[in-house]
């Protein structure tokens, strides 16, 4: 169960860390924007689209990775004062009950939400017809990986609990 754990912690850190600097290339975008804005007097046609597009899925890809290093919010208040045992316990009940519908409506309805899209051809408005299903397609990869994560966690809590049962 630790390998398993380990091989998908090192799935969402390569992926963080290819996805992390790329918010470079929308920085670069928005500059241009507010270039164009500045010196011409109008602002470009695809930019702020693609800006927005690309923000969100950086968001999104970057979610799982944040989870396995532990930049979610967590209440950690209480938690810190049980024992380890419990401690794994609450974390097991917690993503059963509250994670699982989540990811479960997440990947759903991202499937369902890129489907429609690939199948009509959906596009943003304005001058530049940008497509639009890659980034819903982005949902599902990152609800895939966020998936992935919780997994890696759960099974580090019930490697944590069969620790404390044979101690």
């Amino acid at each position: 169960m630790n390998a398993i754990a380990k091989a998908i912690d090192a799935l969402n850190e390569l992926f963080g860390r290819i996805i992390a600097p790329l918010i470079a290339i929308i920085t670069l975008i928005v500059l241009y924007d507010i270039g164009s804005r500045f010196f011409f007097g109008r602002p470009s046609d695809w930019a702020f689209d693609v800006t927005k597009m690309l923000f969100g899925a950086h968001f999104m890809l970057m979610a799982a990775y944040g989870l396995r290093h532990h930049a979610h919010v967590e209440v950690d208040v209480i938690k810190r004062l049980l024992s380890r045992k419990r401690q794994a316990v609450l974390e097991i009940l917690g993503y059963l009950i509250f994670f699982v519908p989540f990811i479960w409506m997440l990947i759903t309805y991202g499937w369902r939400f890129f489907d429609r899209s690939f199948s009509r051809g959906e596009t943003t408005y304005g001058m530049v017809s940008i497509p639009v299903y890659p980034i819903k397609g982005v949902i599902v990869v990152a609800a895939v990986l966020i998936l992935l994560q919780a997994i890696a966690i759960v099974l580090r809590a019930i490697i944590q609990l069969r620790e404390e049962k044979s101690a």
